[in-house]
């Protein structure tokens, strides 16, 4: 049973005098040149291109208390867990300054050629900071499990004896 309904044959006159919905502008319809939203539109998107690569330019400054409790949990002693974690922690902000240009690509106006260095100059270099502030907090979680070489006692294989001022008589 396949039932079927012929548009062509309903009668057009019972609803050509229905008024139009409430909110409908008859002038809005009728405009067929460039929307003045257009030029705008491009605009605010650019804005939000900016916007949005300041946002990725401080990620890894909102993630850093979170690293920082994870660095916390992991202890301060040398075992694999806190070696894992402060490794990860040292590594990152390298892979990121690394790909910065692959990371802003996406973000980049259209006028620029893509991956350059001159793109988003202000977000690329807070971009490098924070990264760098990462990689500040790692090595003070290094430097409180005693693995980096910071007190006069860490150096006393490159030191060398002066001449003892006793002499002896035999």
């Amino acid at each position: 049973m396949y039932t079927s309904l012929e548009y062509s044959t309903i009668d057009n006159s019972k609803w050509r005098n229905l008024p139009p919905p409430l909110g409908f502008s008859a002038s809005s319809v009728i405009s067929k040149g460039p929307s003045k939203a257009s030029g705008s539109t491009s605009a605010s998107y650019v804005k939000l291109k900016e916007s949005r690569a300041w946002e990725f330019a401080i990620a890894p400054a909102k993630s850093l208390p979170m690293q920082a409790f994870m660095l916390y949990m992991s202890g301060g002693g040398v075992q694999i867990f806190s070696m894992g974690i402060v490794f990860m922690l040292l590594m990152t902000p390298f892979k990121n300054i690394a790909a910065i240009n692959t990371a802003f690509a996406p973000f980049e106006p259209a006028t620029t050629p893509t991956k350059s260095f001159s793109a988003l100059p202000l977000q690329k270099v807070v971009y490098v900071l924070c990264n760098i502030l990462t990689l500040a907090v790692g090595l003070w979680k290094c430097r409180g499990m005693g693995l980096l070489p910071t007190g006069s006692g860490d150096w006393l294989a490159f030191e060398s004896r002066g001449l003892a001022p006793e002499i002896t008589l035999m």
